[in-house]
């Protein structure tokens, strides 16, 4: 398929919009990868890329050790847009001048440009931008001309038509540059001249021939949670191989209130998967007895999480394949973007906790796509809404929202306190509203008044975020009548809480679990 074999290439430079670049991208409906910025250029010429996008980063490009792309890609012929930091290597290795600014500008600014440029064409002006940067292009390097400024970049956007080379000092990708769409949209349709191929539809066909391709007659054991990532991978592997997949769903006793019952209801008597239930409460919470250090939690629950599922392979008979729900942040997050600068935020059960060598091949047909992506190919699957709606939940479960010790105990009082929390949203109205809500147990206890008693008991923190991708996150504002009602019936219903708290930090900086 042709928006797989020339896919958008973003070369991160360490930017903390990177991967919402790629998103961009993908919003216009063309495939989009990340690689790291010292990519040869052989390799991307090998990669037949439809244009190339430089990433901001948080380098200045004097400095000793800054990043700095293969002087090849501009050889290649290739269409190439640069953002922010992106923007000042063109100065930098093209022959213009970057400079210190006089001040430095961050926040919102006001792009003034003639509506004579395709990279800007659409866009009003003047028109909001977001800004983030202390350098500046001083000096355009030959064959380029300024097309857009600010009041304090007079190269706030710039061209040269002639190689097809862009730039802008702002940051289209991110919401605070409301059209910044049309960035995107004039560079890969009009400027890379890329078709609108990459669809849920068109990804959905073409996984399932590879999968087809790649498993053959050989046998796929799937780890199967009832969240939507492994259940749009067992949906997808399914309708790929049909009665070659198993799915092992274990219940590690970090799980959601009733959800054993409904994930072995939905998949074994609806969809007639093959299911096998594991009961593996007890192994799980005693190799996590004593445990408090939340990167030590994921890698605990992910080890013994393979070690199950070759265990139930070996007891199925010959199993080749291991397929897992793994998306394409949970690989950014884990692998430092794909090689590139930016900071390892924390490991994923999916991808951190595996051993060197699995005696299954691991399978992964989301691993290139974002939360939002999979929801839409879950319901070109055909799956309810009721799964492919469903807030996303972490593989560790509640063992990474019990922070520090884990316990039998306090796994039941949050499991109390979550469903709460999710019953009293969904009677609001504000399920879908919601990217996640959860709740922590924290590792404090608090004094509370219950019953003209003196109470010394836990205390939870409630989480709610809106979102698009997961890269990005900020706090839901509830009424205030809705949390006194939440608050109200978990310090009434659930045992050992007796103090609420909503927990309003957007991420960046907090992540959005808390471990």
């Amino acid at each position: 398929m042709e928006g797989i074999r020339k896919p958008v290439v973003v070369l991160d430079f360490g930017a903390q919009y990177s991967k919402l670049i790629a998103r961009r991208v993908r919003e216009a409906h063309v495939y989009s990868v990340i690689v790291p910025y010292n990519v040869t250029a052989e390799a991307l010429r090998e990669m037949t890329p439809s244009g190339i996008i430089l990433s901001g980063g948080p380098a200045s490009v004097h400095q000793d050790g800054a990043p700095h792309p293969d002087p090849g890609i501009f050889e290649l012929g290739i269409p190439i847009l640069g953002i922010c930091y992106g923007t000042q290597l063109f100065a930098h290795l093209l022959g213009g001048r970057v400079a210190r600014a006089d001040r430095r500008e961050y926040g919102i600014a006001h792009l003034e440009h003639g509506h004579d440029s395709e990279l800007l064409d659409g866009m009003n002006s003047p028109t909001q931008v977001w800004m983030s940067h202390g350098d500046r292009v001083e000096v355009l390097p030959p064959g380029f001309a300024a097309v857009g400024a600010t009041e304090n970049s007079p190269y706030a956007a710039i061209a040269d038509p002639e190689r097809r080379f862009f730039g802008v000092q702002f940051h289209p990708e991110v919401v605070h540059t409301p059209e910044g769409m049309h960035v995107f949209m004039n560079f890969v349709h009009k400027i890379c001249g890329c078709g609108d191929s990459w669809t849920m539809g068109s990804f959905s066909d073409t996984a399932i021939r590879e999968i087809r391709e790649r498993v053959g007659d050989k046998k796929v054991l799937c780890a199967l949670s009832g969240g939507v990532d492994s259940s749009v991978a067992a949906a997808l592997i399914h309708r790929a191989v049909g009665d070659n997949l198993t799915c092992v769903f274990v219940n590690n006793g970090m799980l959601r209130k009733n959800e054993p019952e409904m994930v072995q209801c939905v998949f074994r008597d609806h969809f007639h998967i093959n299911l096998v239930y594991v009961d593996a409460e007890d192994r799980f919470l005693n190799a996590l007895a004593g445990v408090t250090d939340p990167e030590q939690k994921r890698k605990i629950i992910g080890a013994v999480f393979i070690d199950v599922f070759e265990e139930e392979a070996h007891k199925l008979g010959h199993m080749d394949f291991l397929a897992q729900g793994t998306l394409y942040p949970d690989v950014i997050e884990s692998l430092s973007a794909t090689g590139g600068p930016s900071a390892t935020i924390k490991s994923h059960h999916n991808v951190g906790g595996l051993p060197d060598e699995m005696r299954l091949d691991l399978l992964e047909p989301l691993r290139e796509l974002f939360k939002d992506e999979v929801r839409a190919l879950g319901r070109e699957l055909g799956l309810p809404e009721e799964i492919v709606s469903r807030h996303p939940f972490p593989g560790p479960g509640l063992g990474v929202r019990c922070v520090g010790e884990v316990t039998r105990e306090r796994l039941d009082t949050l499991r109390e306190a979550d469903a709460i929390f999710i019953e009293e949203i969904r009677k609001a109205g504000l399920y879908n509203d919601i990217w996640q809500a959860l709740v922590c147990l924290l590792p404090v206890k608090s004094v509370g008044v219950q019953g003209d008693e003196r109470t010394h008991e836990e205390v939870c923190s409630l989480r709610a975020v809106t979102s698009t991708d997961a890269m990005t996150a900020d706090w839901y504002r509830f009424d205030a009548e809705t949390l006194r009602r939440i608050s109200n019936r978990i310090c009434n219903e659930v045992a050992h809480i007796n103090r609420v708290l909503y927990d309003i930090t957007s991420k960046p900086p907090g992540t959005i679990e808390w471990e």
